[in-house]
C-alpha cells in the first residue's frame, strides 16, 4: 500500500454494451480526495455519478484508467476495501421489519464486529444519531429523516475510514438534511473521516471541501465552491420581469448579455458591467412596456454556477456533434 489521497481516480472509465452498441458512461475521470476532506460529485441526472462511486468502490469493473480507496486498488483489493469503507447507496434499504437496535446488530454482523465491540460502538452509534430513545422501533416506521440517520450510524458501525454516499438524503426535508449534514460535519472534526458525497442540492455542494461537476461521464469542474462559483462569466444581476420571457428574449440581444438564467419568474443575467447594463437593461424593457422588480446585483451561488457549467458543456458537446460548415477553398 502507497501512501496517496484517500479516494483516488485516474483516467477512470467505463463502457457498457447495449443493444444498441458501446456506451462510454464514463470518460478519463480524475478525482483526488485528502484524508479528512470531505468531497461532493454532482451533476444532472445520467451523468454518471453513481457509476463512478460503484467503481471507485470495486462494485463495478472498470473499462480503464486507475482507482483506489486508501491506496487499496478498486479491482484486486476489494475485501480491504470492504473492511475500512462504510457505503449508503441510493437504493439503500434497512431490514424494516427490525428494530433500530436490530439493525445495527444486523449490519455489525455483517461486517465482522464482534460482540464486546458491538457493546460499545452502537451505543455511541445511538448517541452522535439521536436514536437512544427509538432502540425498540421498527425502521418501517421510522420518518425519512430517521432512516438516513440510521442507515448512516449502520454504515459506521465498523469505524471505517472512508464513506461514500450516493444522494444519502434524497427525497427529505430540508431540516432533516441539515441535521444530516451536521452529522456528518461532526464525524469529519471528530473522527477525521474522509467523505465522498453523490448530491443533487448545490446547498450541500457548498458544505464540501471540494466538488465536481460530472457531465456526460466526464467531469468538466473540480475545485472548491469558492473557485468553482469563480468559473461562471461576469456580475449577476437579479430582477423580477413583468412578463419574464419576452423579457427574456429581448434582453439576449443586447450588447453585454453573457448569459440568462430563469428561476420561475426571476431573472438571473450575467452582465460584463453591472453599473452600465443595469440602466440598459431597464431602458430595453420599458421600451417593451415590461417594468422590472428588485434588480440588484448578487454573488453567484453554487446554482448559478452548476446552471452556466452544465450550459457551456451542451454547448460544446453539441459544436463537436455537428461542426459549423467551412466555406470550400477557391483554387
Amino acid at each position: 500500500m502507497t501512501r496517496e489521497a484517500a479516494i483516488l481516480a485516474q483516467g477512470l472509465t467505463k463502457y457498457f454494451r447495449t443493444r444498441g452498441g458501446t456506451v462510454c458512461a464514463v470518460d478519463g475521470v480524475d478525482i483526488a480526495v485528502q484524508r479528512g476532506e470531505t468531497f461532493g460529485l454532482i451533476g444532472p441526472d445520467g451523468a454518471g455519478k453513481t457509476t463512478v462511486t460503484r467503481l471507485i468502490l470495486g462494485l463495478l469493473t472498470r473499462s480503464g484508467g486507475r482507482s483506489a480507496i486508501l491506496g487499496y486498488d478498486s479491482m484486486h483489493d476489494t475485501y480491504a476495501i470492504r473492511e475500512r469503507v462504510g457505503y449508503i447507496s441510493q437504493q439503500f434499504a434497512l431490514p424494516p421489519d427490525l428494530t433500530v437496535l436490530e439493525n445495527l446488530r444486523f449490519f455489525a454482523r455483517v461486517q465482522g464486529v464482534s460482540p464486546a465491540e458491538q457493546r460499545r460502538r452502537i451505543p455511541e452509534l445511538l448517541e452522535f444519531a439521536g436514536l437512544t430513545q427509538f432502540t425498540g422501533r421498527l425502521a418501517g416506521r421510522l420518518s425519512g429523516g430517521m432512516k438516513k440517520k440510521l442507515a448512516l450510524a449502520c454504515s459506521l458501525v465498523h469505524e471505517p475510514k472512508v464513506v461514500l454516499l450516493d444522494e444519502p438524503t434524497l427525497g427529505v426535508d430540508p431540516v432533516s438534511r441539515r441535521e444530516f449534514w451536521n452529522l456528518l460535519g461532526n464525524l469529519r472534526a471528530e473522527k477525521g473521516l474522509t467523505i465522498s458525497v453523490c448530491t443533487p442540492y448545490m446547498d450541500e455542494a457548498e458544505r464540501c471541501n471540494q466538488v465536481g461537476l460530472i457531465y456526460a461521464g466526464r467531469l468538466i469542474a473540480s475545485d472548491t465552491p469558492q473557485a468553482i462559483k469563480r468559473l461562471v462569466p461576469g456580475r449577476l444581476l437579479e430582477f423580477t420581469p413583468s412578463q419574464p420571457e419576452r423579457a427574456a428574449a429581448r434582453i439576449e440581444r443586447m450588447e453585454g448579455m453573457l448569459e440568462i438564467q430563469t428561476y420561475g419568474l426571476m431573472l438571473h443575467v450575467f452582465v460584463d458591467d453591472v453599473a452600465q447594463r443595469q440602466a440598459e437593461i431597464v431602458a430595453a424593457l420599458a421600451t417593451e412596456g415590461i417594468a422590472c422588480e428588485g434588480m440588484r446585483e448578487i454573488e453567484p451561488r453554487m446554482e448559478e454556477a452548476f446552471i452556466s457549467l452544465i450550459q457551456r458543456a451542451q454547448r460544446q458537446q453539441e459544436d463537436t456533434a455537428h461542426p459549423a460548415q467551412r466555406p470550400e477553398e477557391g483554387p
